[in-house]
């Protein structure tokens, strides 16, 4: 008797860092949420690491973690020689990050870059890598010997902010994109969502009314999820929807980059008039 095999594939294990002070109130965590749920509803396995939950020392600088490791790097635990392992959660988010498929990094902007946790929880990595073990990175790049295991996942930059000018998430995007080649974890998306304020951070019930498009934005922040299960990443225009502006006016991408004074200051006297009529 012939017997039929069916041969299943592994859930992709997609795990969030949540770099938010908001913790899971925050739209950070709304956001992470809409891609989780098209991620299970395409098969996937998710998790969310909520840092303002947990105890994350910082990192001292003391170069305790940097001395002689008598034991094979795949042997021993992530981080052997820190001076807050058993002391903090930061052995316990090495250890997920390990057992886990794909990141996503996922911070608001404070002051024009990530937050400090989220920065804090990077500043951490050094404690994984060998400073003195000089090595090349995939792109050419001179670093050093890193733990693979942990850093070299592939990875989703999610940034959301209240702002709607491009320059506020300069930095944070060029944060992600260096992490990517010296780090040889390929970058699979970079959402970057702006205007959170105008829609009540998620929270309020009419901004699909007054900002219409926000409802494909969060159509695509699932599509996302869908995408990184079927395809390994996140396709362009799945991208380009969850990114688009939700201002409803005209060319508005294009009305940003006039370097006019006088128009962009027209333009913010009637979006104040527009949030006083809107109760915003």
């Amino acid at each position: 008797m012939n017997e039929k095999y069916t041969v299943t594939k592994p859930k992709l294990k997609i795990l969030a860092i949540n770099g938010s002070h908001h913790g899971d109130r925050g739209y950070t965590r709304f956001l992470i949420d809409l891609i989780f749920a098209g991620a299970k509803e395409a098969g996937g396995e998710c998790e969310a690491i909520t840092l303002a939950k947990l105890k994350l020392n910082r990192c001292l600088g003391c170069d305790t973690c940097q001395k002689e490791v008598s034991i094979p790097v795949d042997q021993q635990s992530f981080s052997p020689h820190c001076v807050w392992n058993g002391k903090d959660d930061g052995q316990t988010i090495f250890e997920k990050m390990a057992a886990a498929d794909l990141i996503i990094y996922a911070t608001p902007i404070h002051v024009f870059s990530m937050t400090a946790l989220m920065k804090n929880f990077f500043d951490r990595f050094y404690a994984i890598g060998k400073s003195d073990d000089l090595q090349l990175s995939d792109a050419g790049l001179m670093f050093h010997f890193i733990d693979h295991r942990i850093v070299s996942k592939p990875f989703v930059a999610l940034i959301c902010c209240s702002n709607l000018e491009a320059e506020t998430s300069k930095n944070a995007i060029t944060y992600f994109h260096s992490f990517s080649r010296f780090m040889d974890a390929p970058l699979v998306g970079m959402l970057v969502r702006n205007g959170s304020a105008l829609v009540g951070k998620g929270r309020d019930t009419h901004a699909e009314e007054r900002f219409p498009r926000i409802r494909d934005v969060y159509a695509a922040y699932r599509e996302a999820g869908r995408d990184l299960v079927h395809f390994s990443h996140i396709r362009r225009n799945t991208r380009r929807r969850a990114n688009q502006e939700i201002v409803p006016v005209p060319m508005f991408d294009l009305l940003k980059r006039i370097p006019l004074r006088n128009v962009k200051l027209k333009f913010i006297e009637r979006a104040q008039d527009f949030a006083e009529r809107q109760g915003l």
